[in-house]
């Protein structure tokens, strides 16, 4: 039985649309994504608490979903919406429908609609606040709905992501990685545990004065949402660790090394979302096709520590991608290596930490 509802964007822009999952109402700012696969991967990333998805791939749902291939504990986004969803999940792999898992875990989803249009609204506009409503509100209502949903600019959601006791992910291994969670994707998890490490997470605010108690190898400052401005308190913490440890930071994680080494940040049009993005390693020359999942960058011109090497830059755009630290091992990547969804292009600078890591215990 089809649930007609609308989707609401705050340029006055109304759609009428057929909701999936959970049909209800939510707010969230709307962004798009260009990844052909890995909807799974995309709709349990932390990085996208406060969003509604635009899948710009037309058919989403044919493979199904399943319990290995979760990023996180829980589903983060606000809503996600797509041009048509498949009802039938077609892979061995498979253990249940898309449609099952919204409606399973409170999430709605919107299909029948034109994705090409609401994309290239986005990208004229830039990323913009958007409602999804079941049926039965004026349109002005819900557009004035809308115009009072909170922005995300300036306001620290990293707090509604992280669990809020630290953990150990697993317990076995030759180095000891202690993972500041700003949001991380599991699989970052995974390639730390696969290299031999064992890997203790703890939240984000967690006091430095604690990880240094647990003697770590190494720290991995992960990925997760929002507006990087506000997380002074997470800037602090790195700031006590910098000097001490090998320090490797992922997209968020990158954001918040900048600021340490006195960088500003700025919000970006419509970010960048998806698994096709073209980054180039300045060392080496060669070109990355890469993870990515943003809304803010660091200004490049903002970093006037000349002990920071620009390493990375956004072929897209010329944005800042990557830096080392000429004096500390200290290095990050706007772009998530870890990949899920995407290529695995950039997964050596996990062994390149590990090479840090070896060469301070040397030292």
């Amino acid at each position: 039985m089809k649930k007609p509802g609308y989707l609401v964007i705050e340029d006055g822009t109304i759609f009428r649309c057929t909701l999936f999952g959970h049909p209800h109402k939510t707010f969230g700012e709307l962004i798009f994504n260009t990844s052909m696969t890995g909807y799974q991967e995309i709709i349990y990333d932390p990085s996208y608490e406060g969003q509604i998805v635009v899948m710009t791939y037309p058919l989403i749902g044919n493979y199904g979903v399943n319990a290995e291939d979760k990023e996180s504990y829980r589903i983060h986004l606000e809503g996600f919406v797509i041009h048509q969803l498949s009802r039938i999940s077609s892979n061995w792999r498979s253990e249940q429908t898309l449609e099952q898992l919204f409606e399973d875990n409170g999430i709605v989803g919107v299909e029948n609609l034109d994705t090409r249009r609401i994309t290239l609204l986005l990208r004229e506009k830039g990323a913009l606040r958007a409602g999804i409503f079941p049926e039965g509100s004026s349109n002005r209502q819900m557009l004035e709905e809308v115009l009072k949903s909170p922005s995300l600019v300036g306001k620290d959601i990293v707090k509604n992501v992280v669990r809020a006791e630290p953990y150990w992910w697993n317990r076995e291994g030759k180095y000891t990685i202690v993972v500041i969670d700003c949001g991380t994707k599991y699989n970052i998890l995974r390639l730390l545990a696969e290299r031999n490490s064992r890997v203790y997470v703890v939240p984000a605010g967690y006091p430095s004065e604690e990880i240094i108690k647990e003697n770590p190898d190494g720290i991995l400052l992960s990925n997760g949402p929002g507006d990087p401005e506000p997380l002074d308190y997470i800037v602090r913490t790195v700031q006590n660790l910098v000097e001490r440890y090998p320090v490797f930071g992922i997209c968020l994680g990158h954001q918040i090394l900048g600021m340490t080494f006195g960088g500003k940040t700025y919000k970006l049009k419509f970010g960048h979302h998806g698994a096709n993005h073209p980054s180039k390693d300045l060392i080496t020359g060669k070109i990355h096709i890469t993870v990515q999942n943003h809304g803010f960058c660091v200004d490049i011109e903002s970093l006037k520590d000349p002990q920071v090497e620009i390493t990375h830059i956004n072929l897209n755009d010329q944005t800042f991608e990557g830096m080392h630290h000429r004096k500390y091992p200290v290095f990050s990547v706007q772009f998530h290596p870890e990949a899920s969804p995407g290529p695995n292009d950039a997964v050596y600078l996990f062994d390149y930490f590990f090479q840090l890591i070896e060469n301070a215990k040397k030292n």
